[in-house]
């Protein structure tokens, strides 16, 4: 019995990609069913209970706890932005993240809440606070983000590499830009059996907001959600209107892994 309460809780949490209202409801859920099969476990075998003492069936709910937990919060990894302006330009970059910033680089003005950096044609900058170069702005996140999986793409792991070459110029990357990309992602994905690939519009946008000023004429956000799968499933592809670059271009790429 308390296999398959555990089990049915499980199930429920992997259907649903949290952490939608539905899908934080199966975390209590699960903890309930846990202890009332441990109250139930110990009524049926009249197992006295010992304060203690640590039993199976207590580490497993902690176990379970501790597993639902860690899998409500999603990391948003490796966005980078590249600012390509027409000319020198000083530009300020702000970022309103709904979320837990972990990483950034070069350091993100805590006043400013993003960068202030002087930004060239071939996409370097520099930081005025260090006088140091960088080729990107780089900022790492975890929020709670409920992603839809709806459409996409099911691609074998080794032919994911291929895959992502076709269709990341369709979505306004350059080589250079793509290939990094590239480098970064497919080492994760490549010996997955299969894996699903969303590429997130207003979802990701909406929870990750980018003011910047002066305001861009192109504004490129490609962001890849991706989870592993052990065997294929048909869902409809994605459509993607063509993107142009003309003026000031900003661009950005970065993904998350759901489990």
């Amino acid at each position: 019995m308390v296999v398959g309460l555990a089990g049915l809780t499980g199930k429920l949490w992997v259907i649903m990609d949290p952490p939608s209202m539905a899908g934080i409801l199966v975390l209590p859920l699960a903890i309930l069913c846990l202890v009332l099969s441990n109250s139930l476990f110990r009524y049926l075998t009249k197992q006295p209970r010992d304060k203690n003492s640590i039993g199976l069936i207590d580490v497993l709910v902690i176990i379970a706890i501790i597993g639902i937990l860690a899998s409500i919060i999603v990391p948003v990894l490796k966005p980078v932005i590249y600012l390509y302006p027409e000319h020198e330009q000083d530009t300020v970059v702000q970022l309103d993240y709904a979320g837990k910033l972990v990483a950034d680089y070069p350091a993100l003005d805590q006043e400013l809440g993003g960068w202030k950096v002087t930004a060239y044609p071939d996409a370097h900058l520099v930081d005025p606070r260090d006088g140091k170069e960088y080729s990107y702005l780089f900022w790492e996140g975890e929020g709670k983000q409920r992603w839809d999986l709806s459409t996409g793409f099911v691609v074998k792991g080794s032919e994911t590499r291929t895959f992502l070459q076709e269709i990341l110029p369709r979505l306004g990357l350059t080589p250079r830009e793509y290939n990094e990309f590239i480098v970064f992602w497919y080492p994760l994905m490549q010996n997955n059996r299969f894996n699903l690939i969303h590429f997130a519009g207003k979802e990701y946008t909406d929870t990750a907001k980018l003011t910047v000023t002066p305001e861009p004429d192109t504004v490129i956000r490609v962001f890849m959600v991706w989870k592993p799968l052990a065997t294929a499933i048909s869902i409809p592809a994605q459509q993607f209107a063509p993107t142009k670059r003309k003026g000031f271009t900003v661009v950005e790429w970065g993904g998350a892994k759901v489990k």
